[in-house]
């Protein structure tokens, strides 16, 4: 087997240290390295992009563009982990398991846009259920979680690591301006952005994110049961999205948003109260696993041919 190149364009990074990591051990590939003093060299810069099988970049979004701009061939594929080109023409969105060919479309890309750690959650549950007509495109959703403070970059997790009176909880981008937005209209197939209200936890890793649905949001005479169905079967068969079997409980451990932390793993369960009809969404998965480096490594093997879960670790 032919060892591929890749370069990690940002690879000093939250997201490129641990892309980093997840590769250290391949005997597959070729992990091309740029010195530290010439990191804004761009020269060296496009030297390397252009030496590389694949680019994965883990950059500012402007950064990422110029990244993008310095490649000047045609064989270099990229995968940018960057908001850059999330809705950009031409660019396959990197959840795999989105829809049933969406692995097909990554592998067959040169230009790759990894999601961001919040929209795998809304998008992995309401998608399935707009393709069933089960909700409509138009309904305006809410959308809220959790997740750990090395979601926010470096200087979050310096600033967290740094303070012992940190908030347990802090809740953010009260705006609703947040800049995952626009991937997760899109991609969830829906008409108007949701309500999202994003929580940061006093905790390293991990997310847990919820989507209530009022019966008023379903099709008419829709049981949860038949929620459950639709999600269910949509990700049947997959190594790293499981769906829970339905189950009426107050509370489960596995909830802990820290529970999937270390693998590729999105857990997805559904509860309600079939008397009222109410239902929630909920996700379980690592922000730095399938909410980012994960998910790189995830689409740079399906780009390479190579088998889908190398490199990555699934939840038993």
């Amino acid at each position: 087997m032919t060892r591929a190149k890749i370069f990690i364009d940002g690879e000093a990074g939250t997201t490129g240290l641990q892309i980093r990591e997840r590769l250290a051990t391949r005997t597959d590939i070729e992990l091309l390295s740029i010195s530290a003093d010439k990191r804004k060299d761009n020269d060296e810069r496009k030297r390397l992009l252009n030496a590389a099988d694949v680019a994965i970049l883990c950059l500012p979004d402007d950064a990422a563009k110029e990244s993008v701009s310095l490649i000047d061939n045609d064989t270099t594929a990229v995968i940018d982990a960057s908001t850059a080109h999330r809705v950009a023409d031409g660019w396959a969105y990197g959840f795999a398991e989105m829809t049933a060919d969406q692995a097909g479309i990554i592998a067959a890309s040169k230009r790759i846009a990894n999601p961001g750690c919040w929209p795998h959650g809304l998008i992995g549950t309401v998608r399935p259920l707009v393709e069933a007509g089960l909700v409509d495109a138009a309904t305006p959703l809410t959308y809220n979680g959790v997740s750990g403070y090395t979601g926010g970059g470096r200087k979050m997790v310096e600033d967290y690591e740094a303070d012992a009176d940190a908030a347990p909880l802090m809740p953010y981008a009260l705006t609703f301006k947040h800049k995952h937005l626009p991937e997760m209209q899109r991609y969830g197939l829906l008409t108007k952005a949701p309500l999202f209200v994003p929580t940061v936890g006093n905790f390293a890793q991990g997310m847990l994110t919820f989507v209530p649905l009022q019966p008023e949001m379903l099709a008419t005479g829709t049981t949860a049961r038949q929620v459950h169905a639709a999600i269910a079967d949509r990700y049947a068969g997959s190594t790293f999205v499981t769906v829970a079997p339905y189950a009426a409980v107050d509370k489960l451990p596995v909830l802990d948003p820290r529970s999937q932390n270390g693998t590729n793993n999105m857990q997805i369960f559904v509860f309600a109260n079939e008397a009222s009809g109410q239902i929630v969404l909920v996700s379980v998965y690592d922000n730095l696993g399938k909410g980012a480096s994960g998910a790189a490594v995830q689409n740079l093997n399906l780009v390479l041919g190579r088998a889908v879960d190398l490199g990555l670790r699934a939840a038993a």
